[in-house]
């Protein structure tokens, strides 16, 4: 009988334990954009241009709606001291220099009606970006310090964030003077598929679709390298 009463109490405590509260589930975070430290683009630091079915540099006219608003000229550079520029006879860890240099054009806006009391009017952005996450990026980026000077008044008018692997280029002071060009950069460990509508101009509340060389995905270790 006092073995019965010495196991009594303990099989209470123990029916008297809660059980242990399940361990709560990782819920995924969003990436924020990040932003990137922008260089100068400096020429001297290039070497060939890749020759592709264009030639060394690809043309695009930038339309919005039915009208031109610019152009974009586009051209992928290996290192400096390369004289002849072949992917698939550049050793493994070649860094690819895409450059592309857009240039606005004079639009004869309308206008605008006059409004009675005060008006708060929020500008459409003014960006550049590529509309694709870009492959192989290796974070060295940046624009022409002397243009943007030119055209926006401020070497420092242009802010770059990487949003989800794609690169935007913002103009955040001054306003784009048309019939000036910025020239934007950014490096890759990929070198060029061809030509893609991979890039995005935007400007006075103006979209418009470019084609400019673009990387491909990365290959898995082991692949066959492109000829």
């Amino acid at each position: 009988m006092r073995k019965l009463l010495l196991i009594a109490p303990l099989a209470l405590a123990a029916c008297s334990q809660s059980e242990p509260e399940p361990a709560p589930t990782p819920t995924p975070t969003v990436a924020q954009p990040r932003t990137l430290a922008a260089a100068d683009l400096d020429l001297s630091t290039l070497g060939a241009k890749i020759v592709g079915p264009q030639g060394p540099e690809v043309e695009t006219v930038l339309s919005a709606g039915n009208r031109e608003i610019g152009k974009m000229v586009s051209f992928v550079a290996c290192p400096e001291s390369t004289e002849e520029c072949k992917p698939g006879e550049m050793p493994e860890g070649t860094i690819y220099t895409y450059v592309h240099r857009v240039t606005l054009i004079d639009i004869e806006e309308p206008e605008a009606e006059p409004t009675e009391g005060p008006e708060v009017v929020e500008s459409p952005p003014t960006l550049f970006r590529t509309t694709e996450r870009a492959h192989g990026f290796n974070r060295a980026v940046g624009y022409s310090n002397a243009e943007a000077l030119a055209a926006l008044g401020s070497e420092d008018a242009i802010s770059i964030t990487s949003d989800d692997g794609r690169i935007i280029w913002r103009v955040t002071q001054g306003s784009w003077e048309p019939g000036s060009s910025l020239t934007f950069w950014w490096q890759s460990t990929q070198p060029p598929a061809g030509p893609a509508d991979a890039y995005l101009l935007e400007v006075d509340g103006n979209q418009a679709v470019a084609e400019g060389p673009f990387p491909a995905e990365e290959k898995p270790a082991g692949a066959p390298r492109a000829n």
